[in-house]
């Protein structure tokens, strides 16, 4: 490997290969808006929200990795899904299915013979068949409930023989019938967070309930002067605190940043014992930003972000139930 650049035909070959690619995706998507391809992705939605048992996604070579990524997809978005290799089917993986299930096949030519046992199973028990295919008249878009005819699209391959365009719409119909499904399930933004605990995607859907500090709030009474504001400030470890009523609702804040400006407004940074007895009112910023606790933490950083401030108040029916600060949420990875 040397630091060299590409040469220039290598270049322009990888540039064509995007121009392919693109003119492919368009022409997929010219298929399913004007074409019965949008009608045969709509009832292979119908077919994977409405069953009763599991998606098997199936297909060998290229089409193989996809159909291991799309069972993915599927899986993470509410569908439990697997891939079943069609060679392995043969040999005892059919156990694994049954005739709640719904099969998604996937073979660019629609004549891979490895899927013919996988297809007679599906006829014998009557498993529902999916086919992603570009043959039309093919055996798998025959045997299939649904056949989704792809567009026949040149490689981005030079020689036009490396599945490489092909393998990107069958992904991208793939992709496509997942996120049609997963609506028409209802399947929400919290279902997602409970199938993706772990990793950056889990850390940004969790609720700011779950990551807030509720003890030892830094709250002071409207009626508190200035003294008490700066020793809870001090003390909080927050860098503000929380003005609230006599029925504990939040009704302003003094930041640090207050602090700083009060300290030298007027008599300079020379703070007499009449200034210190300043009432808090006079100094905090009133009508806070403040987050709901079933928010998510990534809407959070956001906001936070947004408004070019590091804390903020937690509230339920106006009255403070804890405070969040910009760390806490780097912490766990929101960012």
């Amino acid at each position: 490997m040397t630091d060299s650049p590409l040469p220039k035909p290598a270049l322009a070959a990888a540039l064509h290969a995007i121009e392919i690619t693109r003119t492919g995706v368009a022409a997929l998507e010219e298929a399913a808006l004007r074409g019965p391809l949008g009608e045969a992705i709509d009832k292979a939605i119908g077919i994977v929200a409405e069953g009763k048992g599991r998606l098997i996604v199936t297909g060998i070579g290229k089409s193989g990795h996809i159909a291991r990524k799309l069972a993915a997809t599927f899986s993470s978005t509410g569908t439990p899904a697997y891939y079943v290799h069609p060679t392995e089917a043969g040999h005892g993986d059919l156990g694994m299915v049954d005739g709640t299930d719904v099969i998604m096949a996937l073979s660019w030519s629609g004549e891979t013979t490895e899927l013919a046992v996988v297809l007679a199973f599906a006829k014998r028990f009557n498993v529902p068949v999916i086919a992603l295919t570009a043959g039309a008249e093919s055996t798998l878009a025959a045997a299939a409930d649904v056949a989704l005819i792809l567009p026949r699209v040149r490689e981005a391959c030079p020689h036009n023989l490396a599945p490489t365009t092909s393998t990107v719409l069958q992904l991208a119909i793939g992709d496509a019938i997942a996120m049609g499904v997963m609506v028409r399930k209802g399947f929400s933004e919290n279902d997602f967070h409970i199938v993706h605990p772990g990793g950056k995607l889990g850390s940004q859907l969790r609720r700011v309930s779950e990551i807030m500090h509720t003890d030892r709030l830094p709250l002071i009474n409207a009626d508190s002067r200035m003294t008490e504001a700066i020793l809870a400030i001090s003390s909080g470890g927050f860098g503000v605190v929380g003005v609230v009523d006599d029925a504990g609702q939040l009704v302003g804040v003094v930041t640090d940043g207050d602090l700083r400006r009060f300290v030298h407004s007027d008599l300079g940074p020379q703070l007499s014992a009449s200034k210190l007895e300043t009432p808090v009112a006079d100094v905090m910023t009133r009508n806070p930003v403040t987050v709901a606790p079933q928010i998510f933490a990534a809407e959070a950083l956001d906001l936070l972000q947004n408004r070019k401030i590091s804390v903020l108040f937690v509230v339920k029916n106006r009255k403070p139930t804890g405070i969040l600060h910009t760390l806490d949420l780097l912490r766990i990875g929101v960012a």
